[in-house]
């Protein structure tokens, strides 16, 4: 780990982001859990803690985690994402965003991802075009992050961004949940394409009974 920061992590009390601000905690950042209820927000960094035997991870509203942060992860549902970001526009501009939220629909056939014009990813760029918004951590599952602090070192965290800078700074983050540094996987237009990806995971699972996630081959960092 090169750097440390704070880290807000939006959406914290779900399960993909108390598994990310876990892997983030346990890795020497501090973390800021943000949500609407600032009692619900600290319930969830108490788990967290108590896991951790230490105390590294807080709660507060939205507004305030992200006030506090030099990083803001957006773990929340693609339900009220637009509104959510904008309210938050504010205290977003100029910081690094990482946007892991996965636009997917569910019906008796199991996930789809949504035809959509733009992704998450990019509508939060749209929204808010003083962030440097980096698309990454979308394909590792809740339960592996939770349940074990050992790294995943068989998967791969891909991220996507127009600003290297950030992109850069994620991709080192990434070492906090694989063990190793993240994979560039290109510009933010190509969130479209590995937001979608997580229900074809989504459906393995189902399938297999098992936590799949996403490997590289034939790359090397560096």
């Amino acid at each position: 780990m090169n750097q440390i920061h704070t880290i807000a992590v939006v959406g914290g009390t779900g399960p993909q982001g108390r598994g990310l601000a876990y892997r983030f905690a346990l890795a020497g950042h501090p973390v800021i859990l943000g949500s609407r209820d600032a009692g619900r927000a600290q319930e969830k960094a108490d788990e967290i803690n108590a896991k951790l035997e230490a105390e590294p991870v807080s709660g507060a509203t939205n507004a305030d985690a992200v006030g506090a942060a030099d990083i803001v992860l957006l773990a929340v549902p693609w339900d009220g994402h637009a509104d959510l970001v904008s309210s938050l526009a504010g205290q977003l501009a100029d910081k690094i965003v990482i946007s892991c939220v996965n636009p997917l629909g569910f019906d008796a056939d199991g996930p789809y991802g949504l035809v959509l014009e733009e992704s998450a990813a990019q509508e939060t760029q749209r929204l808010v075009p003083q962030a440097r918004v980096v698309g990454a951590f979308h394909h590792v599952a809740a339960l592996s992050l939770w349940k074990t602090p050992d790294a995943l070192t068989h998967e791969d965290v891909l991220v996507c961004g127009d600003d290297d800078e950030a992109k850069s700074v994620v991709q080192d983050l990434a070492a906090a949940v694989t063990g190793k540094r993240g994979i560039d996987a290109g510009r933010l237009r190509l969130a479209r394409q590995l937001e979608p990806l997580t229900a074809v995971l989504i459906s393995m699972n189902k399938r297999y009974k098992t936590r799949s996630g996403v490997a590289i081959t034939g790359v090397q960092e560096g």
